[in-house]
């Protein structure tokens, strides 16, 4: 078994160590809660700044303010960083390492802004510029995608929603989606189609919107990482407005779908998919839209709309995994990546 499909399936228990050993901490709503906080900056890269998707959704809401993203050149190549004033700051790196993202913290701390930091590495560069450390918990990760690393920043987006808000029902909700990721993992695996038809293919793309918007980003950096293959990602309303133009006989589109707000904008998309005869693969736990696609990936029952993007992730990690292996590609070592990227 390779270490992607080894840490893909350790999931659930990554995100149960993270509940259990971060879950208990009302300081980390604190800095959100002062009287001068007026927006949030988030800084991050890959698959983090997928996270920061999520968080958008999520802490715009708990905070009802705007949840922007940082532009790390402003403080790195041009060295004009911009006023903070009123802004607390996050933070989210896997690694810590990543320069660009603890240069934003390293100013906004100079700024005298509350900052926070989401890594799995509590003693990394990053970790040092922040006032309060939020560890992901995930373990060590051998595989060069992120995977745990990456589901559990979204866990700890999700714990900093119900701290923030002081839910109970969040917080109870969230305790059970260990239980019901095993259960997705299981099923992805499980009911895993057929996908020889996509070995060939040159490239895809991927439909999301509003709190899974950052998962079809995650999906799309998925296959593009282990494949080699060219995926971009968009919300229907983006695609409408020009991209799917070159949407052409048998280009495979991803549509993520979950019960929730903003299924029926992304479901209201496949006649004009089915028009263009695209091969529409489907992520979704409603069955009427999984009988009419090409490729049908389905999710568990019962999870709530605003933890879904923890679960909908896993068909769309599974599917890059096995397209990987069909063009006989190293998941674990895709070609010209590392670990662990130092951007400037």
């Amino acid at each position: 078994m390779s270490w992607l499909e080894t840490e893909i399936r350790e999931q659930p228990a990554a995100l149960a160590r993270l509940l259990e050993r971060q879950g208990g901490r009302p300081e980390l709503a604190e800095p959100f809660r002062r009287d001068d906080v007026q927006y949030v900056l988030i800084a991050s890269r890959g698959s983090s700044s997928n996270a920061a998707r999520y968080a958008q959704y999520l802490l715009g809401r708990a905070n009802r303010v705007p949840v922007m993203f940082a532009t790390p050149s402003l403080y790195t190549i041009y060295g004009q960083p911009p006023r903070l004033d009123g802004a607390v700051v996050l933070g989210i790196s896997q690694s810590g390492a990543s320069p660009d993202v603890g240069a934003v913290l390293a100013e906004a701390r100079r700024q005298g802004r509350p900052t926070i930091a989401l890594t799995n590495d509590p003693g990394s560069p990053l970790a040092a510029e922040a006032d309060l450390v939020l560890p992901l918990e995930a373990g060590e990760e051998r595989a060069v995608a992120a995977t745990k690393t990456y589901v559990n920043s979204l866990g700890a987006v999700a714990l900093l929603f119900a701290a923030i808000g002081d839910d109970v029902v969040a917080r109870d909700e969230l305790a059970r989606m260990p239980e019901l990721l095993e259960r997705q993992i299981e099923l992805s695996f499980e009911s895993a189609p057929p996908l020889e038809g996509y070995a060939d293919a040159v490239g895809a793309t991927v439909v999301a919107r509003g709190v899974n918007y950052g998962t079809g980003f995650e999906i799309a950096l998925k296959i593009r990482e282990l494949s080699g293959l060219v995926v971009e990602a968009y919300s229907p309303a983006d695609l409408m407005h020009g991209p799917i133009a070159a949407i052409r006989p048998g280009w495979p589109v991803i549509v993520v779908a979950p019960t929730g707000p903003a299924y029926e904008s992304v479901a209201e998309l496949l006649p004009a998919l089915a028009e263009r005869e695209a091969r529409i693969v489907a992520v979704s736990d409603v069955p009427a839209l999984l009988e009419r696609v090409y490729t049908p990936l389905p999710l568990v029952p019962g999870v709530p709309e605003w933890l879904s993007p923890l679960t909908a992730v896993v068909p769309g990690q599974v599917t890059a995994m096995r397209i990987a292996l069909l063009r006989g590609l190293d998941v674990d070592n895709p070609a010209g990546l590392r670990k662990i990227t130092l951007t400037t």
